[in-house]
């Protein structure tokens, strides 16, 4: 099930608050006696990534499915940009590097199926209190918490102060529809962010480099502007790697001037957040940041917000 869009603050007894994680979607099987399955939003299997969650399932009580995020801190606080990292590493010992460096958690925060019960029919306030008999806490696997409109003001303000991305809200008699986007559930961030597909790359010099992005509108593939890149890192290589095209890949032509006319252009298959403090009147970005590559998102789930022209 998918969050939808980003909105002010609100508080309301129909729903339940907890805090957003900066992480990559995963879905849990879990198995007391045969094991652990990690399986992201595009059916990759993430425990190779982190193999420090091979035995999250002895903390299960009956076999189940969660749903949740893997995260990985970083001073304390989730980092997206070091489970990213960690996605893109196939070498054994650079991962066993990194998770003794970040080492990952897994953030429960819903329940789908407990012990031969399809859960996915029932509402959320019940699909927690399966969650809450389904596994226990340890420093691999956490359960989200969940707080009331009466703390959810309070814990806006905390995940403020603390730096991290926002609140979710999840209203308590939804059903879960897997892959669906309802308004059933919302984020409340405070930093806006957009997912991108990552259609071309121009050289800035400097060791920078600025990203091209576009949006679905429909079936078609539309330009979306730049966000600057380093071309040190990880994503760069990994956006470097893809298959290069003679053409743009949009169904529009792309505004002249920003070195477009430079533009080496990519085969439109990468996705990556970008963040940024709001939306310009004609709808571009202002002071974007990229965040990192969504290896659980596919293009076509970037579409065109309404707000954008």
């Amino acid at each position: 099930m998918l969050i939808a869009e980003n909105v002010t603050f609100f508080a309301d007894e129909a729903y339940l608050y907890e805090v957003k994680w900066d992480g990559e979607r995963c879905i849990a099987f879990l198995d007391p006696k045969n094991g652990t399955e990690l399986q992201s939003k595009r059916s990759v299997r993430m425990l190779p990534k982190v193999p420090e969650l091979s035995g999250i399932h002895r903390q299960a009580s009956k076999r189940c499915i969660l749903d949740g995020e893997l995260v990985c801190l970083a001073n304390g606080k989730p980092e997206f940009s070091v489970i990213q990292r960690r996605s893109l590493l196939s070498d054994k010992y650079k991962i066993e590097i990194e998770a003794k460096r970040h080492p990952a958690v897994f953030i429960a925060f819903d329940c789908l199926y407990y012990d031969g019960r399809d859960l996915t029919v029932r509402p959320l306030a019940e699909r927690r209190e399966y969650l809450r008999k389904a596994v226990t806490d340890t420093d691999r696997l956490a359960v989200s918490r969940t707080y009331g409109a009466d703390q959810a003001l309070e814990l806006y303000r905390l995940t403020r102060a603390q730096g991290l991305e926002g609140v979710v809200a999840k209203r308590k008699d939804s059903l879960y529809f897997q892959g669906k986007r309802t308004r059933a559930w919302l984020k409340m961030k405070h930093l806006m962010d957009d997912d991108f597909v990552v259609c071309g790359y121009i050289d800035k010099g400097n060791h920078l480099t600025s990203i091209v992005l576009g949006q679905y509108r429909g079936q078609e593939l539309v330009y979306k502007g730049h966000v600057t890149l380093g071309v040190s890192g990880g994503a760069f290589a990994a956006i470097r790697a893809q298959p290069q095209i003679i053409k743009p890949p949009f169904n529009q032509p792309v505004p002249a001037g920003r070195g477009n006319e430079k533009a080496i252009w990519l085969e439109p298959v990468l996705v990556c957040t970008v963040e940024f403090m709001h939306r310009t009147p004609k709808g571009g970005m202002r002071q974007p940041v990229f965040k990192g590559l969504r290896w659980d998102k596919t293009p076509l789930e970037c579409v065109e917000r309404s707000e954008n022209p």
